[in-house]
């Protein structure tokens, strides 16, 4: 051992040496060529089938996706592609260059209807060429067509009344059945219109595994309220409140006098209406007006989801349905309606986004100069403004419901942040932990490598180093299950009448609970009190599981092998394979088939894995080893090396605010550049090993000197390691 640390020393210093003649503000360039697509280690399109769909439609079943030949599937997916890639044969170049770094979904998101609320047979067209185009690379397709923002219903819409084109059409969907008429024209004209080339309709086209309903609305969000409701609007749903009431009481003046409440300035008996009080009160104040509300919300959303579901199997398709993916006005109480309104479906999704403190003008769409934002590390739980405490909440924490298949259909971290490239190995590691079905990072806006500067650039870019460069590793950890998968650490079974009765959950999906908070929660595999919080963290130990039942609710906490220690402020998975310090912010991970660390790699200093040491000065940095043969590291003859820092556009300038902010002074332009990558990676094995360096298409460009140690390059994101 002390030949090897002998070893280790001189190569890290022979590293930081070379390593100085770059200023410590240099940036390394990144614009790689285009890709011929040869034959390359990074390639993963063999992960994928011969095309999407081959051996029929992808099923849910006891919690998992499985292919057609019950093969279980784990989807790695992107929204996109660009709309602007209309040309057939650029999208399937647009598809071999996904499938090459390990995506096997998109979700196409984006409607399909013209201003007036009528189909448009060319986006109709474009929705068809895209399944088509992506079938051809083993990539299966997922539709989503309806969102209320893309909507302003002007007043001439007989079967949309009262809006006056400024307003979006927030939950109208879910009440008014002339609205709901036309949106089951658009799923017809989707389904069943012959395919421009094919001549194959969708509704026959396994290759289509999914669709959802409607994308991010709700009766449970702050979007429902009398605001967002024309009164034509409220007076249908107000009047469908009514009829419910009186089929449950006997009759609306008997619900009022059960109640003991004070009328509303909208209560009409004598018209049969009855109106709503606002979401903050239902979840907070808990009336029995409030009770019968939420119960007869949760009613008719249900019912319009369990309409679809029939409408769309009506048309012929045979594939999976979600029915929404929306957060609500309180994770806690209606959180879990929400979440019972999708039981129907058979996967329940939801979206989710990572990113610090971020305003000025339209700066929840855009980055501009002057704007002001914050860098936020979730390997440290950092609040969103520094001056606050940790805040225990991620998008990537899952929970199943009643073994449906999981999903997250929007999540990325978002710009700026110089913490972005945490993100694909934490999806790709924490959601085989926690037996997550599908990942979809958003979004696939350009099929180049482009910041794409304008007067302003999108929060969202995922052709980046720091994202997309970095998939082929995190692709293939999440789709290969390369960690080993996690036990059931918490068993929630929540009565559903007591949800209707505004109970709640102590394991709300979207709920906050920072540090100061967490001395209220229950101690490991103790009993869990009415009104009381699980523990965030469980989440990082491995899977948690609500069931929705008749029977009384009870909550059960076994945390196996996983631990969590606050004052030492780290954890460890119940597989013992993932280690967080989120006192450093730095996650290691040592199993068999995928060992390294990720985040502040200079406080790790030489960490030893199983069966590698690595060392790095980066501050932040992340660097991965797994096996391209499916064998364990410790006999792999094939290995990947992949590396990774931080990314930055050229010409990226900000200056500090006197609150610890940062303010920015210009957004820059292309291309990408990169912090100069640096450190080491030893093998502990015995014999020299074959290394060659790839350049960022992942070919080769320098076999290395034969060892068993690779001294990181400046440049270089991959390495092909090659052995006995």
């Amino acid at each position: 051992m002390r030949f090897w640390a002998r070893v280790l020393a001189a190569v890290t210093l022979l590293s930081s040496v070379l390593q100085g003649a770059l200023a410590a503000d240099e940036w390394i360039p990144f614009n790689p060529p285009a890709d011929t697509f040869a034959e390359s280690p990074i390639d993963l399109r063999s992960l994928n089938e011969r095309v999407a769909g081959e051996n029929g439609w992808m099923r849910a079943q006891g919690g998992r996706l499985l292919l057609g030949n019950g093969q279980p599937v784990r989807l790695w997916g992107v929204n996109g592609p660009p709309h602007d890639i209309k040309d057939p044969a650029e999208l399937r170049r647009v598809a071999r260059g996904l499938a090459k770094r390990g995506v096997n979904l998109v979700r196409i998101h984006g409607a399909i209807f013209d201003k007036e609320g009528e189909v448009d047979p060319a986006k109709v067209q474009h929705l068809i060429d895209v399944v088509e185009a992506m079938k051809l690379e083993g990539i299966y397709s997922h539709a989503s067509i309806y969102f209320p923002l893309w909507f302003r219903p002007g007043p001439h819409l007989t079967w949309l009344k009262g809006y006056d084109g400024a307003r979006h059409p927030f939950a109208a969907l879910m009440f008014n059945r002339e609205f709901e008429a036309k949106y089951q024209s658009w799923w017809k004209a989707v389904m069943q219109t012959p395919g421009a080339r094919s001549g194959r309709k969708l509704a026959d086209e396994p290759a289509l595994m999914g669709v959802e309903a409607q994308n991010e609305d709700s009766f449970f969000f702050w979007t429902f309220n009398e605001q967002n409701l024309p009164d034509p609007q409220l007076r249908i749903l107000e009047a469908k409140f009514g009829e419910w009431l009186t089929k449950k009481h006997g009759s609306i003046q008997k619900a009022f006098d059960t109640w003991k409440s004070p009328a509303l300035k909208r209560d009409a008996p004598g018209e049969g209406r009855v109106a709503f009080r606002p979401l903050w009160s239902i979840a907070n104040e808990k009336t029995l007006r409030d009770q019968d509300t939420a119960a007869f919300l949760l009613e008719t959303q249900t019912l319009f989801y369990e309409r679809t579901v029939k409408h769309l199997r009506g048309l012929g398709f045979k594939g999976l349905f979600c029915a929404s993916n929306w957060s609500t006005a309180s994770p806690e109480v209606l959180g879990p309606l929400e979440k019972l309104s999708y039981m129907m479906g058979d996967i329940v999704d939801r979206h989710g986004y990572f990113g610090g403190l971020h305003n000025g003008e339209n700066s929840a769409w855009s980055i501009r100069n002057d704007h002001v934002y914050t860098d936020r590390s979730a390997l440290r739980f950092d609040n969103p403004d520094p001056a606050k405490p940790r805040l225990f909440t991620h998008p990537a924490m899952d929970i199943h419901y009643n073994d449906a298949a999981t999903m997250i259909s929007e999540t990325t971290w978002t710009r700026p942040n110089r913490y972005r490239s945490e993100a694909p190995l934490y999806y790709a590691l924490f959601g085989v932990l926690q037996h997550s079905d599908a990942v979809i990072h958003f979004a696939h806006d350009g099929a180049n490598w482009n910041v794409k500067p304008n007067f302003w650039m999108q929060p969202w870019t995922l052709t980046s180093p720091a994202m997309f460069g970095q998939f082929p590793a995190a692709a293939a950890i999440f789709r290969r299950n390369l960690i080993a998968l996690g036990d059931t650490v918490a068993e929630v079974n929540l009565n559903t009448n007591e949800l209707r009765a505004l109970k709640g959950t102590p394991l709300p999906q979207e709920a906050s609970l920072d540090e100061l908070r967490l001395k209220d929660v229950p101690p490991a595999n103790g009993e869990v009190q009415p009104g009381q919080r699980l523990d965030p963290l469980l989440h990082y130990l491995s899977r948690t599981h609500v069931r929705f039942s008749g029977n009384p609710s009870k909550t059960e906490v076994k945390m196996g092998q996983g631990k969590i220690d606050r004052e030492a402020k780290r954890l460890v998975s119940s597989t013992g394979q993932l280690e967080l310090d989120w006192g450093q912010g730095l996650l290691t991970i040592n199993a068999p088939q995928a060992q390294g660390v990720s985040g502040h790699l200079q406080a790790a200093g030489a960490k030893a894995l199983a069966d590698i040491v690595v060392e790095s000065p980066l501050e932040l940095g992340h660097i991965i080893v797994i096996p391209l043969d499916n064998q364990p590291l410790a006999k792999s003859a094939r290995m990947l090396v992949q590396v990774m820092s931080e990314e930055q556009n050229s010409g990226w300038k900000t200056e500090p605010t006197i609150d610890g902010k940062k303010k920015i002074v210009s957004i820059g332009q292309d291309p990408w550049t990169i912090r100069p990558l640096a450190g080491t990676v030893r093998f502990k094995r015995d014999g020299a090993l074959k290394i060659t360096a790839l350049d960022h298409n992942g070919y080769p460009t320098q076999a290395l000197p034969p060892g068993t140690a690779i001294q990181l390059r400046p440049d270089t994101l991959y390495y092909l390691v090659e052995g006995r």
